[in-house]
């Protein structure tokens, strides 16, 4: 058997595997949003209630992916779901490959300027860049289409453009608090690539 295997349409997307990788990212999903609990409180408790589906990032982009699977088990019946599926698809391979990456770009970001790193941090780095990766393994599964690429990218944006305009953005590292200007470069920055990176997929595969 070559290695070639494990990626293949065959291995990744049989019944077995992707409910293995449904629950693994409905637990991680949870997982993250327990994770933003005290700043889910706090956005809540200060009246901004319009702003909490933009505080929870990697939660939310594993949601989308999580969904994005299960309509890999369940594909669609009708227009209107079909139509659905396929954005919440744009949505998931780029926020979760933005996302991936940002978190892990951070937390060794942070360490680089003295930032302890824990357990927790490792564990963060090893789930944060299988977001990443597995969104880029299965875009080439998922039906999205240029339109659906384009919303996505205009969420992303949006959600970039809140997050450091009224600061709901995620918790950073005391020690990337005087660059918060370089961190918001690489936010913006990695949803242009993480929305490039979707379009490659999308051109590779002949659906525009």
């Amino acid at each position: 058997m070559s290695l070639s295997y494990f990626w293949s349409r065959s291995f990744l997307t049989n019944r077995t595997m992707l409910w293995a990788l449904f629950w693994c990212n409905l637990l991680g999903t949870i997982y993250g949003y327990i994770w933003y609990d005290s700043q889910l409180i706090y956005t809540y408790k200060s009246g901004l209630i319009w702003q909490l589906i933009f505080v929870p990032d990697s939660p939310t982009a594993s949601l989308f992916f999580t969904l994005s699977i299960l309509f890999l088990l369940y594909p669609p019946k009708s227009l209107l779901g079909s139509s659905i599926s396929r954005f919440i698809e744009a949505l998931g391979v780029v926020t979760s490959v933005k996302y991936g990456i940002w978190a892990v770009v951070i937390i060794f970001a942070g360490a680089s300027k003295g930032d302890e790193l824990f357990w927790q941090d490792w564990m963060l780095v090893i789930s944060h860049s299988a977001m990443a990766v597995e969104a880029l393994l299965f875009a080439r599964f998922f039906k999205f289409g240029a339109i659906d690429i384009i919303g996505a990218a205009a969420w992303t944006f949006l959600n970039d453009t809140v997050d450091y305009t009224y600061e709901v953005f995620p918790n950073l590292p005391r020690q990337l608090e005087n660059y918060i200007g370089d961190v918001q470069m690489l936010t913006f920055s990695l949803t242009l690539f993480s929305v490039f990176a979707a379009w490659a997929v999308l051109t590779r595969t002949r659906r525009l």
